[in-house]
């Protein structure tokens, strides 16, 4: 051996190891949309890697985020909340961690000039164009009777078709979220009015968890906390960037309006969806949480692995876990 080798030799001896990054794999709910721009600032501005870990998303699939999470294809998951408080209900052993909208963005939407309709209670014998979950029906018979009307109304599943539909006046209402669906709407020049639904006896629900489960959170805590932490910074920066966070987003989807993923930003921010005053962004609010675990108990959406209706457990404080919080 050469004296030149020796010396290289020793001198590789004194670096230090060059450590691997954990890799991990986040589910998504969805396509790729505002909802989901802290998970692609971490990975996009170096902050997962940063934090040792080599963090990929993984497209969205007919397989749901939660089925994927439950069966260790994922080490996280997006989830929304009936995704996920359905799955809990149903004996999964997963876990929130954190719930991107501060408030929910969901609300009813009908035509401005169909002066039919005025108040919930006037969607008694109309026609609502919808997705086929037992959440919609609950939650409209819900706001029609705390308005004073009978809740009988015609059905349609449309789909993501139920907004053109609701625009050609075929249909009479639908659901929408006001920070993508309203936003392409009024891009579109559609002219919506819309009900809130904390306004007629529903929860205001945080929505957006991020979670994983149980076994994962009691075997890889540090993991568990890095990956969170990375997420919080994430959204924090987009919270206080929405306009360079758009473009990060735009840059990193496949989004034929790119308006839309601006617009959606304005409002997600203008809204105070992310961030609520001094709460911290993806904080879990343990009284909302519970008020819309009771809501989908008592009203039946939540089922047994055999469609049974599910009792009140008498407690869903360990259903959620902000442990990785201020560490």
């Amino acid at each position: 051996m050469t004296a030149r080798t020796l010396l290289a030799a020793s001198l590789t001896a004194l670096l230090p190891a060059v450590a691997t990054a954990e890799p991990i794999e986040v589910a998504l709910d969805w396509t790729l949309n505002t909802n989901h721009v802290g998970l692609v600032a971490a990975r996009d501005l170096g902050f997962y890697e940063e934090a040792g870990l080599e963090v990929e998303l993984l497209p969205y699939s007919d397989t749901s985020s939660t089925a994927l999470l439950a069966s260790g294809v994922a080490d996280f998951a997006y989830m929304t909340s009936l995704g996920f408080m359905s799955a809990r209900a149903g004996g999964v052993d997963i876990v929130a961690l954190w719930a991107t909208m501060q408030h929910e963005a969901g609300r009813l939407v009908y035509n401005s000039e169909n002066t039919a309709i005025t108040r919930p209670a006037d969607l008694s014998g109309k026609t609502y164009a919808g997705f086929g979950s037992a959440w919609e029906d609950a939650l409209i018979r819900t706001m029609i009777e705390n308005d004073g009307g009978e809740p009988v109304y015609d059905t349609v599943t449309l789909n993501t078709g139920a907004y053109e539909a609701l625009a050609a006046g075929r249909v009479d209402f639908t659901l929408e979220v006001a920070t993508w669906e309203g936003v392409n709407s009024e891009l579109l020049g559609r002219q919506q009015s819309s009900f809130r639904y904390a306004d007629y006896g529903i929860p205001d629900q945080q929505t957006g968890y991020i979670g994983t489960t149980g076994e994962t959170l009691r075997k890889k805590p540090a993991m568990v906390q890095a990956f969170m932490q990375a997420t919080q910074r994430g959204y924090e920066w987009a919270a206080d960037n929405p306009e360079e966070a758009a473009d990060l987003l735009i840059a990193a989807g496949d989004f034929p309006t790119p308006e839309l993923v601006r617009g959606s930003m304005r409002v997600i921010v203008e809204g105070n969806y992310l961030r609520d005053g001094a709460v911290p962004v993806g904080a879990i609010d343990a009284a909302r949480f519970e008020a819309m675990a009771r809501f989908l108990y008592g009203s039946g959406v939540l089922k047994d692995p055999v469609g049974g209706t599910l009792d009140w457990p008498g407690s869903v404080a360990d259903w959620h876990d902000q442990g990785w919080i201020g560490e």
